[in-house]
């Protein structure tokens, strides 16, 4: 196990990005883009371990050097597929066409990395493929965009880096910029050797342009990540995650920017459904004990001590995500809540409500509670799989053909949406499973 943990949560931060790279159907590490270093076949494991603490990027190697089948699959592709949607996923790996690219983001696909399609096939004249990227900006806009600077001897390395053009880094990152939100640059001379990145190479580029930077190669430990996120770069790890070198708990706390906050950094906590539950304060120590216990801890400023939320009332908050704000000074953190969050008995420090508000992610998890633990009475407890489907067809039918006034459509809606989520509950499928369908829907149109 690479990461190890006792509770499971998800840390969505955007300051280290791990990375999975893919090969014949199985997740490798290699030296230079060439050498195998180590080889594993617990993909889901990984993308689980890795998305707790941020964006994860999967790259299909046999896709950048062009080992595909008739149809343009490899041997990687339907893994690829099952870990879209598994979290906060960009993706990469030969990707030279628009409609390849659409496909991967209705797949789930959050961000495309484009690498050799974004060059001019020749350095005479032009430097970028400028036809290409401007139909990709059309089809799916600049910010779902991540131009690959790969470089070696400071030029751009193209074709899995079997080759070079003659585009220096830093000129072919000033042309690309205009065509997306980040840049992505490789020291494929650095890579998977764990000997250090080339910083003052980083600064270069990080001074040359104005978007997103963000670094892989070589990077080794956390006080390297330190460096580069001072001079304004995010950074993506394979190497160093897979070997232990650099663990991303310690990665995640030495970028929060502590100085600007005295040693305190601003917490803000929300329940799933986006309620505002209460505001608390975190040193480094709290965030240790946090990522430890997979409750939300703080620092009490007024007693001087670390202290978990519920520890004495039973009513912890507990971590699903934390996110990290742009200026690394102030953290979201998405909890779910046992009880009321606030002493007064609030569920929220914002209102005086004593009970969180319906929303159908609340309304699955009743319906989930009573299949499993059903109580004396419980009518949904005695919904079958027949019956249910039978109860979705009557209640459509009444909203549809019955319901005349306001609060009608509104009492009769209410009761589709209960059967339907008891129907969905028995097929296993999530309210998260419909958003995602919905989601992919969009993103196609």
């Amino acid at each position: 196990m690479l990461l190890k943990e006792t509770h499971r949560f998800d840390i969505l931060v955007f300051m280290v990005i791990a990375s999975i790279d893919l090969k014949d159907g199985h997740v490798v590490q290699l030296k230079n883009g060439k050498d195998l270093v180590l080889q594993r076949d617990d993909a889901d494991t990984l993308i689980a371990d890795f998305d707790t603490y941020g964006e994860v990027a999967i790259i299909d190697l046999d896709q950048a050097m062009r080992n595909t089948d008739a149809k343009g699959n490899t041997k990687n592709t339907e893994l690829l597929k099952h870990l879209l949607r598994k979290g906060n996923v960009r993706v990469g790996g030969g990707i030279r066409d628009v409609k390849k690219a659409r496909e991967l983001i209705s797949l789930g696909a959050e961000k495309i990395i484009v690498g050799s399609a974004a060059w001019a096939a020749d350095a005479q004249g032009e430097i970028l493929n400028k036809p290409f990227l401007e139909e990709l900006v059309k089809a799916i806009g600049k910010q779902r965009i991540i131009i690959s600077v790969d470089a070696i001897g400071e030029k751009i390395a193209v074709k899995g880096w079997k080759e070079t053009v003659d585009i220096s880094l830093l000129d072919g990152a000033k042309a690309a910029e205009q065509y997306c939100s980040e840049l992505l640059f490789t020291n494929v001379e650095k890579e998977g050797c764990m000997q250090g990145t080339d910083v003052a190479l980083c600064k270069k580029l990080r001074e040359a342009v104005s978007c997103r930077v963000v670094v892989a190669g070589g990077v080794k430990s956390v006080e390297e990540i330190q460096e580069l996120e001072k001079a304004g770069c995010d950074v993506q790890l394979g190497m160093a995650l897979y070997t232990g070198a650099v663990s991303l708990k310690d990665a995640f706390i030495a970028c929060l920017d502590f100085e600007k906050t005295n040693g305190m950094i601003p917490v803000i906590a929300q329940s799933t459904a986006g309620e505002v539950l209460m505001l608390g304060y975190a040193n480094k120590d709290a965030f240790e004990k946090t990522f430890e216990s997979g409750k939300l801890t703080f620092f009490s400023r007024t007693r001087n001590t670390l202290w978990t939320k519920g520890e004495t009332s039973g009513n912890f908050l507990r971590v699903i995500r934390l996110r990290v704000d742009c200026d690394r000074d102030t953290v979201l953190a998405t909890v779910e809540p046992v009880g009321a969050t606030c002493h007064t008995g609030s569920w929220t420090c914002f209102g005086a409500e004593a009970g969180a508000a319906s929303n159908l992610e609340r309304l699955y998890a009743i319906i989930a509670e009573r299949f499993k633990n059903p109580r004396p009475g419980s009518y949904t407890a005695t919904l079958d799989a027949k019956r249910v489907r039978e109860k979705v067809m009557e209640e459509a039918e009444e909203l549809t053909d019955d319901a005349e006034s306001k609060d009608e459509v509104i009492w009769e809606a209410a009761d589709l949406i209960y059967f339907v989520s008891v129907l969905l509950y028995k097929e296993g499928v999530s309210w998260k499973d419909v958003y995602n369908e919905l989601d992919r829907r969009h993103k196609e149109r």
